[in-house]
């Protein structure tokens, strides 16, 4: 296995370089979002709430960097054209994209899962990140260079870490992604992803865990030591 620092995979030379990032107005999207703008690179801070949104923009131009606000649902087409574009209009170009925006699904198992909880977990962990790399990828094609970062999970990676959906959902999205990485590498684009295990973010506060399918999740989880930080 080959280690890669955090920093070479969030992208190198940042500075004046555009990062649109999704799911930035709280948890590991808001960090990365601060990260980037400490590191000199113009961000278009994106989210599903306006006003967290906002506020994590402002924490960027108080630092000093640049920053714009764009109110996006990823699961939504309209909101990732318009999430692009305006960034374009904004600041003229994309760089780098950090697919972030993502929902649980309550640890819900697949007997009992439903199709509304099913469309809703996908919609957003999986088409989102298709909908923005298809609308950045010719972008980055021409300009002969670009980033894509997908935030996965453990969960992608094993068979329960969460419910049914979002166990699906991340593993298509690092499918995805290895798709990606590979067929694009001539053009000058990398696509990465990364896994990570429990992070304390407000996403735990508005779950509510399905009691069988949190018994089978927690399980085998003795391994993880400690929750991560942002």
């Amino acid at each position: 296995m080959i280690s890669v620092k955090a920093s070479e995979v969030l992208g190198t030379k940042r500075k004046d370089k555009v990062a649109v990032i999704t799911g930035a107005g709280a948890g590991m999207g808001k960090a990365i979002a601060l990260y980037y703008g400490r590191e000199g690179a113009k961000v278009a801070v994106s989210d599903l709430q306006a006003d967290t949104a906002a506020e994590t923009a402002a924490a960027i131009t108080s630092e000093g960097g640049q920053a714009l606000t764009v109110a996006a649902n990823v699961a939504e087409e309209h909101d990732v054209q318009h999430l692009i574009n305006e960034t374009l209009k904004h600041f003229g170009r994309v760089d780098i994209l950090v697919n972030n925006a993502g929902i649980m699904d309550d640890f819900v198992p697949a007997a009992e899962v439903s199709d509304e909880l099913w469309q809703r977990v996908l919609a957003v962990n999986t088409t989102g990140p298709m909908r923005t790399m298809r609308k950045v990828l010719p972008l980055f094609t021409q300009q002969g260079q670009g980033v894509i970062i997908n935030i996965a999970s453990i969960g992608g990676l094993q068979g329960s870490r969460a419910g049914l959906s979002y166990t699906a959902s991340k593993h298509a999205l690092i499918g995805m992604s290895k798709n990606v990485a590979f067929q694009y590498a001539q053009l000058g684009v990398r696509c990465n992803v990364i896994a990570p295990g429990g992070v304390n973010t407000s996403i735990g506060e508005k779950m509510q865990p399905h009691p069988f399918g949190i018994e089978q999740a927690m399980s085998g989880i003795q391994g993880n030591k400690r929750q991560g930080g942002t």
